[in-house]
């Protein structure tokens, strides 16, 4: 791994290339979490008697501790440092998995999952400044070659988790199995130094106002990501909470970045990456559940799909270097969103083979949106440092947190509709797939309008970024 040492900082004691793999074994077990859990969620819904609805507030405790951990990481990165972050992600981890494999009902598995949620944010809180921070020329190609491991991990748990369940394996064992890796890298933590934060950037002061500021954002993520009568009585559920964290936050980075610019753009990359993220991963999350009929209810073999489409991805993530050369970064996310509507369009209507063709197109669609939408954030707004990176890739986690019992229920209404339209058996659960996919296809249609005009726009971004260089 010699070339990652090219365009790292430059310090004394410190192994690049095992700061590096550390953070990608750390992030194939965030990878792995969200891979098994998707293996298993037939299984859990027939231990405990779960519904898609349930098993969707289930996932969506993982993606609500994901954004609470980068909101809280990213804003006090730089007084922590990547170091003590990763620590807790391996204690997160550590916890999470064994109260998941020890885990009694429905209760159980939210509290377990919010354990990992939060682990998997404390992963990303880290590495993602520290990467960015050893390859200050080329961000989002090492960001990208960083993140090649996210869909990586998912090739391993989804290979892991369709052999045990083949060989009938329960989910516990398959729990247990991302024990191994999650001790590597806690090994690693301990044995390996990292760079120091710099005296001049660590700026944040933890007075009473960041600490309301934080507080506030916290308490109201938490009230709209957790199933609660508050927000179910209010008009419009968690439009009104969710303006409110978005008005913080810019209150937030415009007291940390000093300039209305950057915290308006903050926003704007914010809302952006809670509609990619959904695209990518609201669908990913349910592929045994909306794609489970479609190939003839064989077992694990949704699983055979999501490997595919996250291989596909490990291997467009390797080599972005020279497509976003060619493209500019906002031409490849506007590129991946029409291949993306393409692939869910197909995908929705598809049966046989055409789910691995439409799956492929799909693949190659949402396989730049991730790092991609990191890296821009960096590029544009540079002033936001490692908590603008936190925060944007928090938004995109949280929208899951959001729109996962939402998906869970257009599958169980498509559901009910097949059935009351005199459908049985295999047909009822393959328009119950295809209604929920049906829906997820019109985030991606809303994606072209928006990278299109940022397209158009890229000069004048590029031009008020120069500007805001910290």
């Amino acid at each position: 791994m010699e070339a990652v040492a090219m365009g790292a900082r430059a310090e004394p004691g410190i192994d690049r290339s095992r700061l590096f793999w550390l953070s990608c074994i750390s992030l194939i077990v965030t990878a792995m979490t969200f891979a098994i859990r998707a293996g298993i969620l037939t299984q859990l819904s027939d231990e405990f008697a779960l519904s898609d609805t349930q098993l969707g507030w289930v996932n969506s405790m993982a993606f609500l501790g994901f954004p609470l951990a980068m909101v809280v990481f990213g804003f006090l990165y730089n007084k922590l440092g990547p170091r003590l972050i990763m620590i807790l992600a391996f204690a997160g981890h550590l916890l999470g998995l064994v109260l998941t494999i020890l885990a009694d009902g429905f209760l159980g598995l939210l509290i377990s999952t919010f354990f990992i949620g939060f682990a998997n944010g404390s992963v990303e809180a880290a590495c993602n400044p520290l990467v960015a921070d050893l390859y200050k020329e080329q961000k989002t190609k090492w960001l990208n070659r960083f993140h090649v491991w996210f869909p990586g991990g998912i090739v391993i748990g989804a290979v892991v988790s369709y052999v045990m369940t083949n060989a009938g394996i329960g989910w516990q064992p398959q729990i247990a199995v991302m024990l191994i890796p999650t001790a590597i890298y806690g090994v690693m933590i301990f044995t390996t130094r990292f760079p120091d934060v710099p005296e001049s950037e660590r700026i944040i002061d933890l007075d009473a106002k960041g600490v309301l500021l934080m507080s506030a954002i916290l308490g109201l993520l938490i009230l709209i990501g957790t199933p609660n009568n508050l927000i179910a009585g209010l008009p419009g559920t968690f439009v009104l909470p969710l303006l409110l964290v978005l008005g913080l936050t810019f209150v937030m980075m415009l007291w940390r970045a000093g300039r209305a610019r950057d915290a308006l753009l903050l926003i704007v990359f914010m809302a952006i990456m809670s509609i990619t993220a959904t695209s990518e991963l609201g669908t990913q999350q349910w592929v045994d559940r909306i794609l489970g009929a479609q190939l003839g209810n064989l077992p694990g073999q949704a699983m055979i799909v999501l490997g595919m489409v996250t291989g596909i991805m490990a291997v467009g993530r390797y080599f972005a270097g020279p497509l976003i050369h060619a493209l500019n970064p906002i031409g490849v996310l506007l590129m991946s969103a029409i291949l993306t509507t393409l692939g869910l369009f197909l995908m929705s209507s598809a049966s046989g083979a055409m789910v691995y063709i439409s799956a492929i197109i799909f693949a190659v669609g949402v396989c730049y949106f991730w790092p991609t939408m990191i890296g821009v954030t960096a590029q544009y707004v540079p002033r936001s440092g490692a908590l603008g990176m936190s925060l944007v890739g928090a938004a995109g986690m949280f929208a899951l947190t959001i729109w996962n019992p939402i998906i869970g229920g257009w599958i169980d209404s498509a559901r009910a509709s097949a059935e009351a339209s005199g459908l049985e058996g295999t047909a009822v659960e393959v328009a119950a797939g295809q209604g929920a996919l049906s829906q997820l296809v019109y985030f991606p249609v809303v994606l072209i309008g928006i990278f299109a005009l940022l397209y158009l726009t890229r000069k004048q971004l590029e031009n008020s970024a120069e500007d805001a260089q910290p």
